[in-house]
């Protein structure tokens, strides 16, 4: 049974989470910035549909990007140098989030729901979230 948080709860210890499903640690809460930024600083994230109680997931193995180990491959710098993309920082951050919440060919819905864009708006505005953006002229055409 994973616990039901009020909004002054601390998260249990990660090593409490189910192993089935892989990591569900507790639900409930909020997506205030103070929760979330704790919640990323111990390994856990907020995954839930829109129907859904928040969710909050620490999988084990958990994938995790460091910016400074990114490895660009030399065809991705082949493609860099070419032009045809411009690249940008913290550009567009609200449009990187709302298409990646859009419907994929092959997935139904999104666990970016319209809180969960809020959330993460909040926390770009408060310079916790970033956002990387590649144009083609005036096109989005993807986004981390």
């Amino acid at each position: 049974m994973i616990p039901f948080l009020s909004s002054d709860d601390p998260f249990p210890p990660v090593e409490s989470a189910l192993r089935a499903p892989n990591g569900l640690l507790a639900a409930g809460g909020d997506l205030s910035p103070e929760r979330l930024l704790a919640a990323y600083r111990e390994g856990v994230f907020p995954w839930f549909g829109e129907e859904d109680p928040i969710l909050w997931w620490s999988p084990d193995p958990r994938m995790a990007l460091y910016v400074r180990e990114v490895h660009v491959s030399r065809s991705l710098n082949k493609v860099l140098k070419s032009h045809r993309f411009r690249v940008t920082l913290d550009t567009a951050f609200q449009q990187v989030v709302r298409a990646c919440a859009e419907a994929r060919r092959d997935h139904e819905g999104t666990w970016i729901t319209p809180a969960m864009e809020d959330a993460y708006v909040r926390l770009a505005e408060l310079g916790h979230a970033h956002s990387v953006e590649a144009w083609q002229g005036d096109a989005l055409v993807g986004g981390l």
